[in-house]
């Protein structure tokens, strides 16, 4: 299995307990903290192999744009996780709303590369 694919699978499976979080969030709910803490470990590994795809193999394409995105979600993320959560404040519905239309993007992205269709 290519690191390209174990970095989508992360990503997945990230994405899913993301996608938990925000139906919490969107039903008025604060969502759990083992919840963001499994989210953080899943997607900041993937994107840890990303990184290390992009500079030390040196891919392009569609990894460096998938990189760009995920860089600026987890950005997002971290105002979320830091700014919000950590304070036990309810997450903003925009911001939250952003975080995963970003990530969505760059992980579509990363697949169509992985798929050869970019």
């Amino acid at each position: 299995m290519s690191l390209t694919w174990i970095t989508l699978i992360l990503f997945a499976i990230g994405a899913v307990i993301g996608l938990t979080m925000a139906l919490a969030v969107f039903k008025g709910e604060f969502p759990k903290v083992s919840s963001a803490v499994l989210h953080f470990v899943f997607v900041g590994s993937a994107l840890i192999l990303l990184l290390v795809s992009v500079v030390l193999y040196k891919a392009a394409g569609a990894a460096l744009w998938a990189l760009c995105l995920f860089v600026l979600a987890a950005l997002g993320g971290l105002v979320l996780a830091f700014a919000f959560h950590a304070k036990k404040k309810a997450l903003p519905r925009p911001i939250v709303a952003v975080h995963a239309v970003v990530a969505v993007i760059g992980f579509l992205i990363l697949l169509a590369g992985a798929l050869k269709l970019l």
